[in-house]
């Protein structure tokens, strides 16, 4: 896999994440189950490690 490629990868994470902590901070807002938001949040946070590491 390429730098670029990865690079690419590491923006999509990203922005996964973001709209993801968003959506999880409406739903906590109006007391909704956020544990599989968090989850995801957490296996993000694993790839994008994963991806930094193979730069």
């Amino acid at each position: 896999m390429q730098r670029s490629e990865i690079e690419d990868q590491i923006a999509e994470l990203k922005s996964d994440y973001i709209r993801i902590s968003s959506d999880l901070e409406k739903l906590d807002s109006v007391g909704g189950n956020t544990a599989n938001g968090e989850k995801q949040l957490a296996e993000i946070e694993e790839k994008i490690a994963h991806l930094r590491k193979k730069l």
